[in-house]
């Protein structure tokens, strides 16, 4: 039997230090913008969802910082900045 870590379980020894401004938003109106449905789909951390109303809801907890997302939805319909100093994710896994 193997000892090596899952990817869920490698990513749940993580830590996320949440600042009090996101590092992430939505802009304002673009919440049911086609674009940012591709989010939903490629954040490797699954922080994207769509509500009953066909719009497109975010929480950072636990983002990779990875840019996944705006790459994926480009600039016009996501503000994206690196975190902080001391907050956002801290890897405790190799």
């Amino acid at each position: 039997m193997s000892n090596t870590l899952g990817l869920k379980a490698k990513l749940g020894l993580d830590v996320f230090k949440p600042y009090v401004k996101p590092h992430i938003t939505i802009k304002p109106g673009m919440e049911k913008d086609p674009r940012l449905k591709k989010a939903v789909l490629v954040c490797p951390a699954g922080l994207y969802t769509e509500n009953i109303a066909g719009e497109v809801e975010l929480s950072i907890d636990g983002c990779l910082e990875c840019g996944t997302c705006r790459l994926a939805c480009g600039t016009e319909v996501l503000d994206w900045q690196y975190p902080v100093g001391g907050s956002g994710v801290q890897f405790r896994f190799g």
